[in-house]
């Protein structure tokens, strides 16, 4: 049993592993389109209270709502584009109203999407996983060399910042025991931001700008406006983020060694529906599950549920107090980076550990790992292949994780299957 200390440090390393992804939306959102100091603020701490309130739903569960898996919710980047557009061509009360809505149709749709999940095979599943992994390691390595648009990417001390912390995670690892060894990734982002303190990398102004308390307000920007193709545009934004968090599910039940349940599944997408509808409420963003905590899981093995509540309350709190969640925006990119190296490539490993219960020798099973495995990585790699599509269809192959999971989806569907193959998530109602 852990202790409430060690439960609150856990549940604060899984903040910080998701902590840069969860802000750099509001960061891009509220940039493109001019948002003032005050508005900015808010969007942040709006954000981080929807982040909190959206993972304790998720982890909680009850008849109906949260999949009871240790997931983290955080907005999905998928909606960037479509908000910014949808913003730019009316107001963002159109933006709002458009998010609640669509947070209706994925709580009414889930368990129509869950019949759909006899289609996730172990070849799927593993192909997913395996994708979701390899996906991410391009923005972790974006990090690693000071993140993008930096004026010093590519830099020596960024290169050294980000080894010296990957180095000091994998000591932890090797030589650590209990609790230390399961906080490597805590102790890694401390001692890598100590390490960029000394060299000058270190930047407290964010701290002394940031008010102490913020309350976060529905409709702060406004009553929601409603429009046809608004609504379109974010339903088809969160049915492709219910095809990623599907993937995140099951590489969340393989890290935590159980099977995933088809009630599960739609549980947890009714729970995320709710906190899409609350984004749109307190005037955040549409959410979904987090990869990137998946691979901390599969690296600490501490599988309770208890750790994702304390990250859920920590999130809340400092979406009340903005000179506290400024505190986590000093940690520097390239320390970010070292720890994303191990966390990502956990989910990589963990999805070829599923992959190595596939007969590969088959020739259809080896072209659906294969096909999958290269449109998603080369989708998160060479995202400007896809830049000259229309809207809609960028919007299905931006993500790396949605194209490599549809591809495995579809080619598994086209290619006869055997009678005696079983589906990795169960058909229960």
């Amino acid at each position: 049993m852990l202790s409430k200390k060690k439960v609150f440090a856990l549940g604060l390393q899984h903040v910080l592993a998701m902590y840069a992804g969860a802000v750099v939306v509001p960061l891009i959102v509220g940039g493109q389109l001019g948002f003032n100091a005050a508005q900015m603020a808010y969007l942040i701490a709006a954000d981080l209270f929807t982040c909190g309130l959206a993972t304790l739903l998720q982890a909680m569960g009850t008849k109906y709502f949260g999949s009871r898996l240790p997931v983290v919710l955080g907005c999905t980047f998928t909606a960037v584009g479509p908000i910014i557009a949808v913003a730019s061509g009316s107001n963002l009360a159109t933006v709002y109203g458009a998010i609640i809505i669509a947070g209706l149709f994925v709580v009414l749709a889930a368990p129509l999407y869950g019949k759909l999940l006899k289609f996730f095979p172990t070849v799927v599943t593993g192909s997913v996983v395996t994708v979701i992994g390899l996906s991410l390691i391009p923005a972790a390595l974006n990090n690693v060399a000071g993140g993008d648009g930096s004026a010093d990417f590519g830099a020596p001390r960024n290169l050294l910042l980000a080894l010296f912390t990957l180095i000091v995670i994998l000591l932890v690892n090797r030589f650590g025991k209990g609790f230390l060894r399961s906080i490597s990734v805590l102790v890694g982002l401390v001692a890598g931001t100590l390490a960029g303190w000394a060299m000058g990398m270190v930047n407290f102004a964010s701290v002394g700008d940031a008010s102490w308390f913020s309350i976060v307000k529905p409709f702060y920007f406004g009553t929601p406006q409603f429009s046809i193709t608004a609504i379109v545009t974010m339903i088809i934004v969160n049915i492709v983020s219910m095809v990623e968090s599907t993937g995140v599910y099951l590489a969340v039940g393989k890290a935590t060694n159980q099977k995933v349940e088809q009630r599960q599944i739609v549980n947890g997408l009714r729970s995320e529906g709710a906190a899409i509808m609350l984004g749109g409420i307190f005037n955040a963003f549409p959410y979904t599950a987090f990869s990137q905590n998946v691979g901390l899981i599969t690296l600490t093995k501490v599988k309770t549920r208890n750790v994702i509540f304390a990250a859920g309350g920590i999130m809340v709190v400092l979406g009340l107090l903005p000179k506290l969640a400024a505190i986590t925006t000093i940690i520097p990119n390239a320390v970010l980076g070292g720890a994303m190296i191990v966390m990502f490539g956990s989910v990589a490993a963990s999805g070829i550990s599923i992959l190595s219960e596939v007969n590969l020798r088959e020739e259809r099973n080896l072209l659906i790992v294969a096909c999958s495995i290269a449109v998603g990585l080369g989708s998160a790699a060479v995202p400007a292949v896809f830049e000259k599509l229309p809207d809609f269809a960028k919007m299905l192959t931006q993500s790396g994780i949605v194209t490599g999971s549809l591809t495995a989806i579809v080619l598994n569907l086209l290619m006869s299957r055997k009678p005696d193959e079983t589906s990795q998530a169960s058909t229960e109602a």
